[in-house]
């Protein structure tokens, strides 16, 4: 049998305070999502200011990153250079292939990601990057 490492609350904790660390450091209103490998919701935070709509897109962008094993900036890359029918891929890929999701890798495994929404795509993903890198 093998086993792999998972996130736990106070792992989940940690991200969170160092993803809203960046984000008041920088003045970004943002919303802050953290999903298991399966892409399950295990924290959902919106700072104050931060767009309705972005409650929906952070989410999405850390499912997608969780399932796809990568950053969501590679799907909307591939999308922008020219592979528009993969904007078709069936839901939940759909919903959040937009750069501001990136997974949490540990030994080797995904063991969740970091969604990120609110201000522009490069500095969401750079909340997410400093949530995770707190991990150590």
């Amino acid at each position: 049998m093998q086993t792999k490492p998972y996130l736990s609350l106070a792992d989940v904790k940690k991200i969170a305070a160092a993803a809203e660390a960046e984000a008041v450091a920088n003045k970004w209103p943002v919303v802050i999502a953290i999903v298991d490998d399966g892409g399950h919701l295990l924290w959902l935070q919106r700072q104050d200011g931060a767009s309705p709509l972005s409650s929906h897109i952070a989410p999405a962008k850390a499912r997608v990153s969780a399932i796809g094993r990568r950053e969501t900036k590679v799907y909307e890359e591939m999308i922008n250079n020219g592979r528009t029918a993969f904007v078709t891929a069936p839901s939940p890929m759909a919903d959040g292939m937009l750069e501001g999701g990136v997974p949490i890798i540990v030994d080797g495994h995904t063991i969740g990601a970091v969604g990120v929404s609110g201000v522009k795509s490069a500095e969401d993903a750079q909340v997410a990057k400093a949530g995770i890198a707190a991990l150590g």
